[in-house]
């Protein structure tokens, strides 16, 4: 996996880019609006943890994957991506 950007804030611009805009990444993320995103990008306000993975499936349909990681590199996605453990009988 290539990084493609230095900060989370890039990173999100880089996917708002990606899908055609900001309205266009409310609706990825289930918004109906983009006054539910334009937060993430005018204030100090992080895109929620469980938006990422709905922008990092939406941007990589595009061609262009902008990951969970590089959005918020402060969340542990490795533990999260880590397929579940089996339970044995």
């Amino acid at each position: 996996m290539s990084k493609i950007s230095d900060s989370p804030k890039a990173a999100l611009q880089l996917a708002a880019e990606v899908l055609g805009g900001q309205a266009a990444l409310a609706d990825a993320c289930g918004y109906p609006d983009r006054r539910h995103v334009w937060p993430w990008f005018n204030t100090d306000r992080r895109v929620p943890a469980e938006k990422c993975p709905l922008i990092e499936r939406a941007t990589k349909a595009k061609g262009r994957e902008v990951t969970c990681e590089e959005l918020r590199p402060d969340v542990e996605w490795s533990v999260l991506r880590a397929p579940a453990a089996t339970e044995k009988a």
